[in-house]
């Protein structure tokens, strides 16, 4: 229960959604720690694209430049095939609050993004 004096009540809660959510939704291909069909997840809010330590990213993904913010996680879960042509991932995420449930549990699992 520490998170929950780290996060505001609405945002704890939509952590605590989101992480049924990820484990329904991406944990087939996806694992907070280990990368398996897909990259360890693990501090990926803040973290540079295609830098998963251990990945064999796609040629599509490595060619996205910048760094996995909540919007850009969002624009991924929404299309990642608009975003990254060719990338290995096909799943959709077409439900807004179900996006942002699962961004906010990422988040939650991620170290603080750096002030700019």
């Amino acid at each position: 229960m520490a998170l929950a004096l780290l996060l505001p009540a609405p945002a704890f809660a939509q952590a605590t959604d989101g992480k049924a959510l990820y484990e329904g939704k991406c944990g087939g291909c996806h694992s907070l720690d280990a990368n398996r069909i897909g990259p360890a997840h693990r501090g990926v809010v803040g973290r540079r694209i295609a830098t998963a330590p251990g990945y064999a990213y796609s040629p599509a993904i490595k060619k996205l430049a910048g760094v996995w913010t909540p919007a850009r996680l969002d624009q991924w879960l929404q299309a990642p095939q608009k975003l990254a042509p060719g990338s290995k991932m096909y799943l959709t995420i077409p439900d807004a609050q179900k996006r942002a449930a699962i961004i906010s549990y990422l988040a939650s699992a991620s170290p603080p993004m750096p002030k700019r």
